[in-house]
C-alpha cells in the first residue's frame, strides 16, 4: 500500500512530497515528471497563477540511476 505524505507550502520555499511504500525497482523518469507539471501552464488546471508559475520536480531520496530503491521517495517542487 502506497501512502503519500505533502509538507510545505505551494507558495512557501517548497513543497515536498514523501510516497511511502514504493517496491525498489520501478522506474521513475523525473523528465516525464516535469513534462506532466508543465500541462499546467497550458491550462489544465484551475486559476490564474498557473499561467505564471513554472513547477519541476526534484527526486531528493528514494531513486537512484532512475529506479526506486525502496525506501521512501521524497520529491521536492
Amino acid at each position: 500500500m502506497l501512502r503519500y505524505l505533502t509538507a510545505g507550502e505551494t507558495h512557501g520555499k517548497c513543497l515536498i512530497t514523501i510516497i511511502e511504500g514504493m517496491p525498489a525497482g520501478v522506474k521513475i523518469d523525473v523528465k516525464k515528471i516535469n513534462e506532466m507539471l508543465k500541462r499546467r501552464q497550458k491550462g489544465y488546471g484551475r486559476g490564474g497563477r498557473m499561467a505564471i508559475e513554472s513547477d519541476t520536480a526534484e527526486i531528493l531520496s528514494g531513486v537512484r540511476g532512475g529506479y526506486t530503491i525502496g525506501s521512501p521517495v521524497a520529491i521536492k517542487n
